[in-house]
């Protein structure tokens, strides 16, 4: 076959060997119609494969073609698809005439499926015009059929005639006009109008104007063909425009979903009228509400959001509109519609939207609401987005929201503590009755991480006497008595005074032997389990919530407790001139920071208490112990940290403000004295959303490439040495899921390679598309070969195989191709997140790679651009947070692939008094493939101080 050849058909090959030439004739010629069948497969199969055995066509013609079982007729179709039609001299082959005789007997079949059949057959083989031409005036026949699947399929078979070879046709144009305005079936009408469109647009466009009225109540297929011509007319200097708006329109009404989402898409093509906007961002959200597949929803609202980032203005009065949208059960479609409808908010209407999302908020509570937990939580963060962008709505949610601090859905909590967070910072009016509510809140509260975000915000920003004695009362009442640990001996105590008359009893009692963890045995007495068994009933009784914490071994909380209270005191002390009170204050501060530590160090808690909590909780009680000492340390306590975290906050507004100047900054105005730009002579990647060539560039990734010369030399892989008798080498092109190989073979012999065969194998999720086919290559010629192969995810795969051919007396030799590594750096781009969604992730996967740094380098900072540039990994740390001189870094990293995988690393390391730097990267990542692979790459960029190329 030659390597122009297609084939239309593909057929599964789960055939084993092939039987012999006079194996198959033999069962052509004696078998029964079950036997041809299997027979014919065998040869389609080998025929595919490059065998296609010429000496068995007449055998077909002579056995099988008159046959009238359906199942062999529609395998002979694909058998003359891939048969060899020519002849060594590029003549068709005798045998052909006959084929083509009973072709021609098929197309005048009386039974309509046959000729149906057939007419598709012709359009697979448009490309042998000696074949075709005898069959012209039977195909122009069918079109007059009295069947409709004959004349659909007629016209088509007509269409890929006239397209390959125009003069066997010359009038098709005018004899499908014709037919068209004689024709009744949806579905012929259909074809024969695409035949219009693609080989004579103005008959198409004067379709239209003559059933114009009519095209409204057309079928579905007939409306969506008329639109592209409709799109494609409209893109030429056309006199039909304003009618081709008003026919849009109309059609935003239709009653197929498919033809109302391609027509709101080509009116926002065709015009630029608010009106005409509107009335497609209406037809786009009349889909979303009424279209059921959750996929079709997502790719209208992308358009939606398309539309608003081009027409936010026009959009603004359609706000309530969008937002019943995320009454969707879909939580990705709920996401979606939201951010739009963040994007549109503005201050004329985000009181409204406010007041919707409170009151979705609400019916969040019954038990019964689908995905409640996770819906409530989208709903906070959008209304924290408003509050904080609009302050005059702030003080009307924040208390809302606080009456979720409680919530048992954790994510949802710490949520509504980050929002009170940020609200509290920004808007000092609001601070008195926040710390109010949050110091009636902790009672509610069961979660540690929400509770260190509100002792962090009453340590700050409880300004006033009476809210820091508030605070004290509040946190007695969570702690329970103090100090801990002695309130929990006395309760242990008393439960064991009712057992104390049977005590000697007990000890009395022989004792049972026990095997211990390490296979060592030890006593045990009755009296030891009772008073095991005391302790748990202790650690099990019901405790305030704060105390709980900390006896299940939360001395995090601790520690944050213990510099809320201390920031407090040192409050109260500059405050309140009462001596008395602050001694008292200081006093009980004290006591519950010695009672944790305390507690900590007790049989009581589930864990000890961890070195740093320890020593963060006695700097604290230092702090408190020289309260006039040390000045320096107050103002750290009292200042810093609440400067520190404004200066976060006007971080990530300056980041916020940026993205969206650069948002802004694409839709420049264009003014009178700006050059003109001609698309045709225009580089590919320009910003249009409808036009067709651009969509197309945008899909295939054409816009994205920046090809030069040397990026191509770097990507040819050597497959074999210079030595051998075929020299290859191929070039590998990364293109979007498809990995290209440009294969080029040398034949470096002075002899004729027969049956060559470049055989391709993968390792990992990756999979060969094509066989391979066989080629015969000339003394020192070339043969370029191309082959596809698709990837599936992103782990670093492995391309091997070999070459295959025949040698002198027909002896089969073989050359072992290099093997070509695939890069997963191709596939992974950077990608920024949340600090949330980041420590989120880092807990949920489950693959880690620990990579230890050995390098050369002695700035940290530098060896953290190092492995960004070597992992495509973006910094989530900001860059304030980084800057300075300082022998310690640590910063947080984050890429996504292409296939959706999320990628996190963790950069610690530090500097010696040798000038190097010692740490470690630890990466995580959903899939064991993604993690060892950035391992690998870290481990390759350090060995030369550069990533590999």
């Amino acid at each position: 076959m030659a390597s122009e050849a297609s084939c239309w058909t593909i057929i599964s090959d789960d055939i084993g060997e092939i039987p012999s030439t006079q194996d198959l004739r033999s069962a052509l010629q004696k078998g029964s119609d079950e036997v041809k069948i299997d027979t014919l497969r065998k040869i389609i199969v080998s025929t595919i494969n490059g065998n296609p055995q010429p000496t068995l066509l007449m055998p077909i013609i002579q056995y099988v073609m008159p046959s009238r079982n359906k199942a062999l007729k529609k395998l002979l179709h694909f058998y003359w698809e891939v048969c060899p039609k020519y002849d060594d001299n590029g003549k068709l082959r005798q045998e052909m005439i006959l084929v083509v005789n009973a072709v021609r007997n098929d197309l005048q079949h009386p039974n309509e499926y046959i000729r149906g059949s057939t007419l598709r057959f012709l359009q697979k083989i448009s490309k042998d015009a000696e074949l075709l031409e005898p069959l012209i005036p039977t195909c122009r026949s069918c079109l007059e059929h009295r069947h409709s699947y004959v004349r659909k399929n007629a016209v088509f078979a007509v269409y890929t005639i006239y397209r390959e070879f125009e003069h066997l046709i010359p009038d098709a144009p005018e004899l499908i006009q014709t037919f068209l305005a004689a024709e009744s079936d949806a579905t012929c009408k259909r074809n024969a109008f695409v035949f219009l469109a693609n080989c004579a647009m103005p008959r198409a466009v004067e379709y239209i104007m003559q059933v114009f009225d009519q095209i409204p109540s057309m079928d579905e297929l007939l409306q969506m063909s008329i639109i592209e011509v409709i799109r494609l007319d409209c893109k030429t200097d056309t006199a039909h425009k304003a009618r081709h708006i008003l026919l849009i329109s109309e059609l935003l009404n239709a009653s197929s979903h498919a033809v109302k989402y391609e027509a709101a898409t080509t009116l926002t093509s065709l015009t630029q009228n608010p009106a005409a906007i509107k009335a497609a961002a209406a037809c786009y959200i009349n889909l979303v509400s009424k279209e059921s597949d959750n996929n079709a929803k997502i790719i209208v609202l992308d358009r939606l959001d398309a539309l608003r980032s081009r027409h936010g203005h026009v959009l603004d009065p359609m706000i309530m509109d969008i937002l019943q949208l995320i009454s969707s059960a879909d939580l990705e479609v709920r996401r979606k519609a939201l951010s739009i409808v963040l994007s549109l908010t503005s201050s004329r209407n985000v009181e409204d939207v406010v007041l919707f999302l409170k009151k979705q908020l609400q019916k969040t509570q019954d038990e019964q609401f689908e995905k409640a937990p996770e819906y409530r939580q989208l709903l906070i963060q959008s209304i924290h987005i408003c509050a904080v962008k609009f302050s005059e709505i702030a003080a009307t949610v924040v208390h809302a929201l606080m009456d979720f601090l409680g919530d048992s859905n954790n994510p949802s909590a710490l949520d509504v503590v980050a929002f009170v967070r940020e609200v509290v910072e920004k808007f000092p009016k609001l601070r008195t009755t926040i710390c109010e509510k949050l110091i009636q809140t902790l009672g509610e509260i069961k979660s540690g991480k929400v509770y260190r975000g509100i002792l962090w915000i009453l340590g700050e920003y409880a300004e006033s006497v009476p809210e820091i004695q508030d605070t004290f009362q509040q946190v007695r009442k969570v702690l329970g008595e103090i100090p801990i640990l002695a309130s929990e001996q006395r309760l242990l105590d008393e439960s064991g005074t009712e057992e104390e008359e049977k005590k000697d009893e007990v000890k009395a009692e022989p004792s049972k032997p026990r095997v211990l963890a390490d296979g060592t045995y030890a006593t045990e007495t009755a009296f030891t389990s009772a008073s095991a068994a005391r302790l748990e009933a202790v650690k099990a009784a019901a405790k305030p919530p704060l105390r709980t914490l900390i006896l299940g071994g939360d001395f995090f909380t601790g520690s944050v407790l213990s510099s809320a209270l201390t920031k407090l005191v040192l409050r109260h002390s500059e405050l309140s001139s009462d001596k008395k009170k602050d001694n008292s204050l200081k006093a009980e501060a004290m006591l519950i920071m010695v009672s944790i530590i305390r507690v900590g160090q007790s049989k009581f808690v589930t864990v000890p208490i961890d070195e740093d909590s320890s020593e963060r909780i006695m700097n604290c009680i230092q702090t408190l112990s020289e309260l006039e000492d040390k000045p320096i340390v107050h103002e750290i306590f009292l200042r810093d940290t609440k400067a520190a975290y404004s200066k976060m906050i006007h971080a990530q507004e300056q980041k916020a403000a940026e993205k969206k100047e650069s948002e802004t900054s694409k839709q420049v105005a264009v003014q009178v004295d700006d050059l003109l730009t001609f698309r045709q002579f225009s580089k590919k990647g320009a910003e249009d959303l409808v036009d067709d060539l651009e969509d197309v560039g945008r899909a295939t990734g054409a816009g994205d490439v920046t090809e030069d010369f040397i990026s191509n030399l770097s990507r040819i892989s050597q497959l074999t040495g210079f030595s051998d008798p075929i020299y290859a080498e191929a070039y590998v092109k990364i293109h979007g899921f498809d990995i290209l190989l440009d294969v080029l073979l040398v034949n470096q012999t002075a002899n004729t390679l027969q049956n060559l065969c470049l055989d391709f194998a993968t390792l990992g999720d990756l999979k060969l598309v094509e066989r391979p086919t066989v080629y015969t290559i000339a003394p020192h010629s070339f043969q370029s070969i191309k082959a596809t192969i698709k990837v599936s995810s992103t782990e670093t795969g492995v391309i091997f195989g070999s070459i295959l051919w025949e040698g002198p007396g027909m002896s089969e030799q073989c050359v072992i191709l290099n093997d070509i590594h695939i890069d997963i750096m191709d596939y992974i781009k950077p990608a920024y997140c949340t600090e949330a969604q980041f420590r989120s992730m880092w807990t949920e996967f489950e693959w880690e790679n620990r990579v230890n740094v050995t390098t050369v380098m002695s700035d940290p900072r530098e060896y953290l651009r190092h492995v960004m540039k070597a992992t495509n990994m973006s910094c989530l740390t900001p860059e304030g947070a980084i800057s300075g001189e300082c022998d310690f870094l640590s910063a947080n990293m984050y890429a996504r692939s292409l296939f959706g995988e999320d990628a996190l690393a963790n950069l610690s390391v530090e500097r010696t008094d040798a000038g190097t730097i010692v740490g470690h990267v630890r990466i995580r990542s959903k899939t064991q493939g993604i993690a060892l692979s950035l391992g690998d790459r870290i481990t390759m960029a350090q060995k030369d101080n550069k990533p590999p190329v």
